[in-house]
């Protein structure tokens, strides 16, 4: 079983080397990614594997598969789910991202009212579908424009870190340091949270 230490090691190696010597220096650290003490957590904060979500509110791909991804991890319990706010699909995106950043401890209440929409969502359709889960936009929005160094920072850093690693659209996951891209079924998940322990 690998602890965290350990993991820190084989893992920035994996990282590092995912793409050869000669991109090491732009890869950012498995401390940086994996334990951003800014990146809100779901799940086991302690468990023993890692799994970081590139996301966006608007990818139907996200949105598809977020149902599994909560349901493995609350089975399994010994997962920590890192969301990494990657808003690529525009205003609307960012909107959505820096609302939910903002929410502090409503965090995953605000999110999982966001992920249970079918599509893609206006600005106004955000703000339509967080009131209609009891959450009040206006105050989430003064929420950011108080906290919006630390926000944009979190923004910054995962765009910084999604470029680095290559990837080209969500949902891109990293299961500990193992990368992988695109939609994951249940089975997919469990079976990547199983290589992740190895």
């Amino acid at each position: 079983m690998m602890n965290r230490r350990t993991l820190l090691v084989a893992g920035a190696a994996t990282l590092v080397t995912a793409a050869g010597p000669a991109r090491a220096q732009l890869y950012p650290t498995v401390e940086e990614v994996l334990f951003d003490p800014e990146i809100p957590v779901i799940g086991n904060p302690d468990g023993d594997v890692t799994i970081a979500e590139f996301f966006d509110y608007q990818c139907p791909y996200c949105k598809r598969g977020h149902p599994d991804l909560l349901d493995v991890v609350r089975e399994d319990g010994n997962v920590r789910l890192v969301m990494k706010d990657w808003p690529i699909f525009g205003g609307s995106s960012v909107h959505a991202a820096s609302l939910v950043l903002a929410a502090g401890p409503d965090y995953e209440a605000v999110h999982n009212a966001l992920m249970a929409t079918p599509g893609r969502l206006t600005k106004d359709e955000v703000d339509e579908t967080l009131s209609a889960a009891g959450h009040d936009p206006e105050k989430l929005l003064s929420n950011f424009k108080k906290d919006r160094q630390r926000i944009e920072g979190i923004l910054s850093r995962n765009m910084e870190q999604a470029n680095a690693f290559g990837f080209n659209g969500t949902p891109a996951f990293l299961f500990n340091t193992k990368m992988h891209y695109g939609a994951m079924r249940r089975n997919d998940i469990t079976a990547a949270i199983a290589e992740a322990r190895g």
